[in-house]
C-alpha cells in the first residue's frame, strides 16, 4: 500500500543517522508528500542535501520547535502550499550534555529538568495543538520514545523523565483529537548510534546489553523503526491509537 497524495511532515533530520531520515526515507519510497523540517540555520545546507540525496521534492522548513511562533510560521507556509497534513512525525529530544552522566539526582538541575522537557515533550503538543485544525481527518501523529521513559537507564537521568511525560501526553493527546480520528502514537526504539545518542555517557555498553539479552539478540536499525512508522502512518493502523509499541527486539519484556 502506498501513501499518495499524503502530506506528511516529518521533523528532526540532522544528519543520514538520523532515525526521522530513515522514516522520511521510507515514507518517500511510498509515495508520500514529505515535508521536512530542520532546527536551525546551521544545518540548513547539510539537511538541503540530505533531501536532495532522498529526491525529496517538497520543501525543507527551519523551525525550533522549542518556539511556538516559528511552528506557526511554519503552519501557514505548509498549509497554504500543500493543504492539510496527514501525518506529523515527531523527532525531537534534547537535554544538557553534563546531565546525562551519573546518577539523576547529583546532576539534574532544575534548567535542565525545563529544557528537557520543553524540547523533548512539550514541543509534540505544541505541534498537535498548531496543526490541529490543519489535519486531515484520519492523520496520524508518531512520535519516538525510548525505554528510559519506563526504567531506569544509568546515564539516561532528566531524559528518561522527559520521555515518561511525552508518552503520557501520547495518551492524552490521543484523547484530545480522537474526535477528528486523529491517531497519536509513539514508537519506542531501541538503542542506534545517532548524533543524539552520542551524547549520552557509555551509549556503547547500552548497545552490548541489548544485543546480548534481547530475545532476537541483535541491536535494531533506523530502518526498522522506519517500518513500524509506515505501518502507524498508514490506514493500517486505523484503530491504534494512545499506544507506545516497542521496536527493541523484545529486550523490554526481558528482566535482567
Amino acid at each position: 500500500m502506498n501513501l499518495k497524495g499524503k502530506n506528511v511532515l516529518v521533523t528532526g533530520i540532522a544528519s543520514n543517522r538520523s532515525i526521522s531520515y530513515a522514516i522520511a526515507k521510507k515514507l518517500n519510497e511510498h509515495s508520500a508528500n514529505v515535508i521536512i523540517s530542520y532546527q536551525n540555520e546551521r544545518l540548513k545546507d547539510r539537511v538541503l542535501k540530505l533531501k536532495d540525496e532522498l529526491k525529496i521534492t517538497l520543501d525543507a522548513y527551519q523551525c525550533d520547535l522549542s518556539n511556538d511562533s516559528e511552528i506557526l510560521s511554519m503552519k501557514k507556509n505548509i498549509v497554504d502550499k500543500y493543504g492539510n497534513l496527514d501525518g506529523i512525525i515527531h523527532s525531537a529530544a534534547f537535554a544538557p550534555r553534563e546531565e546525562l552522566t551519573g546518577k539523576y539526582l547529583d546532576n539534574v538541575t532544575r534548567d535542565g529538568f525545563s529544557v528537557a522537557h520543553d524540547i523533548s515533550a512539550y514541543s509534540l503538543t505544541a505541534l498537535c495543538k498548531i496543526f490541529k485544525d490543519s489535519l486531515n481527518e484520519s492523520s496520524s501523529v508518531v512520535t519516538l520514545s525510548y525505554i528510559g521513559a519506563q526504567r531506569v537507564v544509568q546515564n539516561y537521568n532528566v531524559m528518561g523523565i522527559a520521555k515518561a511525560s511525552l508518552e503520557s501526553s501520547v495518551k492524552y493527546l490521543a484523547d484530545s483529537l480522537g474526535e477528528r480520528k486523529v491517531r497519536v502514537n509513539a514508537i519506542s526504539a531501541g538503542p542506534i548510534k545517532t548524533l543524539a545518542a552520542a551524547g549520552i555517557s557509555g551509549f556503547n555498553q547500552i548497545l552490548n546489553v541489548y544485543e546480548e539479552k534481547s530475545p532476537i539478540k541483535e541491536n535494531i536499525t533506523t530502518e526498522d523503526v522506519a517500518n513500524v512508522t509506515y505501518f502507524l502512518i498508514s490506514n493500517l493502523s486505523s484503530s491504534v491509537t494512545g499506544q507506545t509499541l516497542y521496536v527493541d527486539n523484545g529486550f523490554n519484556i526481558v528482566g535482567y
